[in-house]
């Protein structure tokens, strides 16, 4: 076992390196030391999945952040920090479909910042708030190359729902990743803040949240934002992963036509290297959970039963 000191947060930081317990996960685990040092307890809790503390795996190749040994919260490529590792935060990134030139992106859930970076650098002209809840999780941004605080980006330790509550931001689009151990955060299934988070949008925007976790609380998430975005409510999956994407609009889209959209998805694919063009295929073939039809009534093909869709269809 390793220890370190390291500068961070205006405190000097005392990390401890230790080879990975994990047979499925070699590497090095390191983490900010416990009060009192790391004794054998800790090594058999963190084994177990419940030291209660945000940990880092690391290997040749990529960073992850853990809260628990069971699900990967952030990922990053040591060689290339800024880069979208998780499938699910590419196609978060969808958004770019509706909004292409954000004036203010809210994220509500910080963990390695892989969107607040990949938004900072690939859009110069767009505000950044992100509100993470947990200060540990915040004292690691160093760690995951999170850039500073400037004139366009900030991060504010806050309970989301709270923040959202009291905010007078009218973001473009907010974008939803806060995680506790069993998955999405619960105070973010209410009614009252996806009805908030409707409210603050600015006109044309959107919410999308990431659905992980327990199962059994989509329900109540899909419900309340059923309920709160009165124009749709879409329900996308993720190829190869369980996350399920929820996209809520409080007004409709303005979509001069489906040709247009379609040369914006190739124009982004080109531009960024992410398959936009597949992510507006997928979208047209979401699950419509809530309000109208997304787009236009000769593209909407979520009312055509899956059986009838050609079986190669991306």
């Amino acid at each position: 076992m390793r220890r370190r000191g390291q500068l961070q947060a205006g405190d000097l930081a005392v990390w401890v390196e230790v080879p990975s317990p994990f047979s499925g996960d070699p590497g090095t685990v390191r983490l900010r030391e416990p009060r009192g040092g790391m004794t054998p307890a800790h090594m058999e809790r963190l084994q177990r999945g419940t030291l209660g503390q945000p940990f880092l795996l690391d290997d040749d190749e990529t960073r992850r952040l853990y809260f628990t040994n069971d699900a990967v919260q952030s990922a990053m490529y040591v060689a290339d920090p800024v880069a979208l590792v998780c499938r699910y935060t590419r196609k978060m990134m969808a958004f770019l479909l509706f909004v292409p030139e954000p004036r203010h992106i809210l994220l509500l859930g910080l963990g390695g910042g892989s969107l607040a970076k990949y938004c900072y650098r690939h859009l110069p002209r767009t505000r950044i708030t992100a509100v993470e809840l947990d200060p540990a999780v915040i004292a690691l941004r160093r760690e995951f190359a999170i850039p500073d605080d400037d004139e366009r980006f900030e991060v504010v330790q806050a309970d989301a729902a709270e923040f959202v509550d009291r905010t007078r931001l009218r973001p473009d689009v907010v974008l939803v990743d806060a995680f506790d151990a069993e998955g999405v955060a619960p105070s973010l299934a209410s009614p009252a803040f996806h009805a908030r988070v409707s409210q603050c949008l600015a006109p044309q925007g959107l919410m999308i949240m990431n659905l992980a976790g327990a199962r059994s609380r989509f329900r109540v998430h899909i419900q309340s934002a059923r309920d709160a975005f009165a124009a749709a409510t879409l329900l996308v999956p993720v190829e190869g992963d369980d996350n399920q994407l929820l996209f809520g609009f409080p007004q409709a889209p303005e979509i001069a036509s489906m040709q247009a959209l379609r040369e914006r998805a190739a124009e982004l694919g080109r531009s960024l290297q992410i398959e936009f063009p597949r992510y507006l295929r997928r979208l047209m073939l979401a699950r419509r959970v809530g309000g109208a039809p997304v787009f236009p009534p000769a593209a909407d093909e979520s009312r055509v039963s899956p059986s009838c869709r050609p079986p190669s269809a991306p």
